[in-house]
Protein backbone atom coordinates (compact mmCIF):
# COMPACT_ATOMS: atom_id res chain seq x y z
CA UNK A 1 0.00 0.00 0.00
CA UNK A 2 1.58 3.48 -0.68
CA UNK A 3 1.13 6.06 1.46
CA UNK A 4 1.29 9.78 1.23
CA UNK A 5 3.33 11.67 3.72
CA UNK A 6 1.55 14.02 5.32
CA UNK A 7 2.29 17.92 7.64
CA UNK A 8 1.60 16.82 11.09
CA UNK A 9 3.83 16.61 14.12
CA UNK A 10 2.99 13.21 14.77
CA UNK A 11 1.68 11.60 11.81
CA UNK A 12 4.50 10.82 9.23
CA UNK A 13 2.90 9.75 6.44
CA UNK A 14 -1.09 7.94 5.67
CA UNK A 15 -1.94 4.84 3.47
CA UNK A 16 -5.60 3.28 2.66
CA UNK A 17 -6.91 0.23 0.58
CA UNK A 18 -10.77 1.10 0.27
CA UNK A 19 -11.02 -2.90 -0.65
CA UNK A 20 -9.86 -4.00 2.42
CA UNK A 21 -10.46 -1.44 4.58
CA UNK A 22 -7.57 -0.83 5.67
CA UNK A 23 -5.62 1.83 7.23
CA UNK A 24 -1.69 2.29 7.46
CA UNK A 25 -0.44 5.18 9.88
CA UNK A 26 3.21 5.84 9.93
CA UNK A 27 4.30 7.36 12.95
CA UNK A 28 8.06 8.06 13.82
CA UNK A 29 8.06 5.23 15.98
CA UNK A 30 6.72 2.54 13.12
CA UNK A 31 3.64 1.86 11.29
CA UNK A 32 0.28 1.03 12.42
CA UNK A 33 -2.55 -1.04 10.71
CA UNK A 34 -6.01 -0.14 11.39
CA UNK A 35 -9.04 -2.98 10.20
CA UNK A 36 -12.80 -1.83 9.10
CA UNK A 37 -11.90 1.94 7.89
CA UNK A 38 -13.68 3.31 5.51
CA UNK A 39 -12.82 5.28 2.56
CA UNK A 40 -14.82 8.01 3.87
CA UNK A 41 -13.20 7.66 7.47
CA UNK A 42 -9.95 8.17 5.13
CA UNK A 43 -10.79 11.22 3.25
CA UNK A 44 -11.86 12.60 6.85
CA UNK A 45 -8.68 11.89 8.08
CA UNK A 46 -6.85 13.69 5.00
CA UNK A 47 -8.61 16.67 5.51
CA UNK A 48 -8.38 17.18 8.74
CA UNK A 49 -6.43 20.41 10.02
CA UNK A 50 -4.86 18.33 12.60
CA UNK A 51 -4.10 14.95 11.75
CA UNK A 52 -2.94 14.08 14.88
CA UNK A 53 -6.35 15.35 16.55
CA UNK A 54 -8.01 13.58 14.63
CA UNK A 55 -6.23 10.90 14.98
CA UNK A 56 -6.95 10.20 18.58
CA UNK A 57 -10.83 11.69 18.54
CA UNK A 58 -11.70 9.03 15.93
CA UNK A 59 -9.51 6.19 15.26
CA UNK A 60 -7.10 5.61 18.17
CA UNK A 61 -9.33 2.56 20.17
CA UNK A 62 -12.20 2.51 17.70
CA UNK A 63 -10.58 0.19 15.21
CA UNK A 64 -8.05 -3.14 15.89
CA UNK A 65 -4.84 -1.98 14.98
CA UNK A 66 -1.69 -3.78 15.30
CA UNK A 67 2.39 -2.30 14.83
CA UNK A 68 3.42 -3.94 11.47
Amino acid sequence: MTRTPVKSSNVVSVGHCPDSKRLHIEFANGVYEFDGVSADQHRELMAAESKGKHFHQFIKGKFASRKL
